[in-house]
């Protein structure tokens, strides 16, 4: 059964983007842009790097550990903003959403239904892993789903802003499985279900 991992980057204090959303990696966000952190997740997570920065990079062939990419409404929305309807071509791409009526990419599938069920049905066929790019209200409704969570734990305190999960208080156990500490100061995570 395919595997399906919350990969995201996260503040000391648990926010994964600004109160308002937007892109926390862009120019006018708060993750560290650069050190050698990145050269790790060129190495380790291929596959999330999006496809213009892959051309950009000379990164090709078959994809190393995720097929398919989730996202919900918010988190796609930052890729449109910037004129990009499907950033991850190299990957099926699915988005969550009960308030949009189509994608800007016809490779992209709108999902309008319980996405416990559609994450199980993904799970049963063959393949690669299940990557749950984001963000919070999506990865609520999936706690009970996530077999691990790959925090790219960053040196930053935000105060404020979007958490890992949106959601009432529940707490669940995950045993951590690896560490990977960079010079940056970015730590990598790796916890799965217990």
């Amino acid at each position: 059964m395919r595997k399906l991992t919350y990969l995201v980057a996260a503040t000391l204090d648990g926010f994964i983007a600004a109160p308002g959303g937007g892109n926390p990696s862009g120019p006018d966000g708060f993750f560290v842009a650069e050190g050698d952190h990145m050269q790790g997740i060129l190495t380790d997570y291929p596959d999330i790097v999006p496809g213009f920065a892959r051309e950009a990079l000379g990164i090709d062939g078959p994809n190393k550990v995720f097929d398919t990419v989730l996202e919900g409404r918010g988190s796609y929305e930052i890729g449109l903003a910037e004129g990009i309807a499907d950033a991850y071509p190299h990957m099926r791409h699915y988005v969550f959403s009960t308030t949009m009526t189509e994608t800007g990419d016809p490779a992209v599938e709108l999902v309008a239904s319980d996405p416990v069920e559609k994450v199980r049905e993904l799970k049963r066929e063959d393949g690669l892993g299940i990557w749950l790019c984001g963000g919070a209200g999506l990865a609520q409704s999936l706690r009970e789903e996530i077999d691990e969570i790959v925090l790219k734990l960053h040196p930053v305190v935000a105060g404020a802003g979007i958490p890992l999960f949106s959601g009432g208080f529940s707490p669940q156990r995950f045993a951590l499985t690896g560490t990977t500490t960079y010079e940056s100061g970015v730590l990598h995570l790796t916890y799965a279900r217990t």
